[in-house]
């Protein structure tokens, strides 16, 4: 067995004991932790060959509301409509992608065009207010403990889900790692003109990524919202959703596989720490001190706090240190 593969497996372990021993409260942060770090694992795809997204918002939007759409006006089951959503969010992908990759748009461009994606689907799901409700959102439909509608009151089960979820999105990440995708995506992030020139295929090595990173984004936002059970556009879609995720991911570090279960770990036990804190007092003190120690995280350690615990483990290392006169 492959030793990289052994913290992976210690916390699996750690995760699967812990249901059993912790209150439901803790509980329900735990299956957040997990959902939110499947989702930002997903971005991380992307993110580490520098293709920065800042649309993964409007991905999850589609992801979340398709199936719920599905399941409140017609009452297809989530087993249906959740793979339609993320074949949805896969060919929103493709249309926002090839002609960007086709056209070469990189770097920042890619980044803002990415970010008005965020913004339409925002907007989209606001202005429909007739079916979803609006900025006010809607509830799904309930039929209490069902696997056909996918929603249980007990936590037990979501949190069984959510764990098999972020395993496989794990899976997935070790898969593009150890592929030979890995090499043509780090060329291309290097310089695409050489990437083209030794024979690598830039636009589909390209939009390949896109679509698996947005596919597996829009499944962490549809299992969310049969978690929650209510959606709404700024909570489920946007700028600020998008943000989130590329933070959290960052904060974690994206070159590592455990990096972004890292920073969903942080961030939302930051969140939910700072709001019990204050509570009813300070109002917007929770979430300025947040983002000020989020800012100063990524500033002082681009690698992300997994990259930063790597390098100081590599310049402790018996094989780096300085031999005796």
């Amino acid at each position: 067995m492959r030793t990289s593969y052994l913290p992976a497996i210690v916390l699996a372990a750690v995760l699967a004991v812990l249901p059993f021993v912790v209150p439901v409260y803790f509980l329900h942060l735990l299956i957040q932790i997990v959902l939110w770090a499947f989702i930002y694992t997903a971005w991380s795809l992307m993110g580490r060959f520098g293709f920065v997204s800042f649309g993964h918002g409007a991905f999850m939007g589609v992801g979340a509301y398709v199936p719920a759409l599905l399941w409140n006006y017609y009452g297809v089951t989530p087993w249906v409509g959740i793979p339609i959503g993320v074949v949805v969010s896969a060919l929103l992908a493709v249309v926002i992608g090839y002609p960007c990759f086709r056209l070469k748009v990189v770097g920042h461009y890619f980044a803002l065009v990415t970010l008005a994606l965020s913004q339409v689907v925002l907007l989209s799901l606001t202005a429909a207010r007739d079916i979803t409700g609006g900025s006010l959102g809607f509830t799904l439909k309930t039929v209490g403990h069902s696997w056909y509608a996918l929603q249980f009151p007990e936590k037990g089960y979501f949190y069984g889900i959510a764990l098999l979820l972020w395993l496989f999105g794990l899976l997935i990440w070790s898969r593009i790692d150890r592929s030979i995708s890995r090499e043509a995506l780090e060329a291309i992030s290097e310089d695409e003109d050489a990437a083209a020139a030794v024979g690598i295929n830039v636009l589909h090595e390209k939009l390949r990524v896109t679509v698996i990173s947005a596919a597996l984004t829009a499944l962490g936002g549809a299992i969310y919202a049969q978690y929650i059970m209510y959606l709404n556009p700024e909570s489920e879609s946007g700028i600020v959703v998008s943000l989130q995720i590329v933070f959290a991911a960052v904060a974690g570090g994206v070159y590592s596989m455990l990096g972004p279960t890292v920073g969903a770990l942080l961030t939302i036990s930051l969140t939910e720490g700072l709001r019990v804190w204050f509570g009813v007092t300070f109002i917007g003190a929770a979430n300025t001190i947040y983002g000020v120690l989020l800012i100063l995280c990524i500033i002082f350690m681009p690698q992300g706090i997994v990259g930063a615990l790597q390098r100081v483990k590599l310049t402790r290392s018996p094989a780096n240190a300085v031999p005796a006169e």
